[in-house]
């Protein structure tokens, strides 16, 4: 199915944001993702939804939705969520592309921080990001907790972090703000079930005059919905896969973050399945490429011995004693 023609105002100026919203099986929280972009500050945007596959409810939803600005495409089959984002950047009219999760929302004046800090970036193909809210059941994080350092491999930025509490290094795909071009030279993988931001991320960042930045504000500018109740790609794991993507992409990590993704990426995925045994065999695994960082182990071993549900407790009563707390304005 092509673009809904009544969406789309030809003699509309040119969108300085392309903003692409892949989607299936959400209704009622797509909605919610759209309105939040619609709502932002900056006003020349378009917002470009895919419809990963025959959806009719997604689509009744997007139809109710009177906005000149707003394009929909239904795909007739899944291209799975990598795809249904190329598929967006090839339809895209601005130089400029943002992505949004389905099951996410956006701050008013996201876009229009991140435009004037991409124009500003020094690099030629700048990747910006932002700090957003981590939201549960148990409550509010504001992460990343830290930005980049000076020359830091962005592997290690992801997956190397130093203490227990994580929400150290985070890139999701809901904070990119980059240049269409970019994403042309180098399109997201189709067909990958997880870990395609983690995937495009790595494989763009080796590109000269690629680099990640964040806003200059500090305050977070956008909301990742973390409800455990809900099924999402990030808790329908198989540890395996996980080991196998990580394995194959090799290349593309430092040897610490290589060693560090198998403690804690890996081993999260394997502890939310109970497969007991692979405690000890990626320890193993981790140990027969290098040498562990004393935080890997201990990050590991925590992993396995506390429940996710007590460790996320911990680490809001660890914020609230350090008086880190989510803005009143929002």
């Amino acid at each position: 199915m092509g673009f809904l023609p009544h969406f789309l105002d030809m003699k509309r100026t040119e969108p300085l944001v392309s903003v692409i919203i892949p989607t299936r099986d959400r209704p009622n929280l797509v909605g919610r993702a759209v309105g939040s972009v619609l709502n932002q500050t900056l006003d020349a945007i378009e917002v470009i939804v895919i419809i990963d596959g025959l959806d009719e409810a997604t689509l009744k939803v997007l139809l109710q939705i009177d906005d000149s600005r707003l394009r929909v495409k239904m795909l007739p089959s899944s291209l799975r969520v990598g795809g249904a984002r190329n598929m967006g950047v090839n339809e895209a009219r601005s130089q400029w592309i943002a992505f949004l999760d389905d099951d996410d929302e956006w701050f008013p004046k996201k876009l229009e921080v991140q435009l004037q800090t991409g124009q500003n970036s020094s690099y030629l193909y700048p990747i910006i990001s932002c700090r957003l809210i981590a939201r549960s059941e148990s409550g509010d994080l504001i992460w990343p907790r830290r930005y980049p350092r000076p020359n830091e491999p962005l592997s290690e930025y992801l997956f190397c972090q130093s203490s227990l509490l994580g929400g150290e290094g985070i890139v999701l795909p809901s904070t990119i703000f980059t240049m269409k071009e970019l994403l042309q030279k180098v399109p997201f993988k189709s067909g990958l079930q997880r870990h395609e931001d983690w995937d495009w991320l790595l494989r763009v960042s080796t590109l000269e005059g690629v680099g990640v930045e964040f806003v200059p504000r500090a305050e977070p500018l956008a909301i990742w919905y973390m409800e455990d109740n809900r099924r999402r790609l990030s808790t329908v794991t198989d540890w395996r896969d996980t080991l196998s993507w990580v394995q194959a992409n090799r290349h593309l990590l430092t040897l610490s973050a290589y060693i560090s993704f198998i403690m804690t990426q890996v081993s999260s995925d394997a502890a939310r399945e109970k497969a007991w045994k692979a405690f000890w065999f990626l320890l193993w695994e981790a140990c027969r490429n290098g040498k562990p960082r004393i935080i890997d182990i201990l990050a590991h071993t925590v992993i396995w011995l506390i429940p996710k549900k007590v460790r996320t407790r911990l680490v809001r009563l660890f914020d609230r004693m350090r008086g880190s707390r989510v803005l009143k304005s929002y």
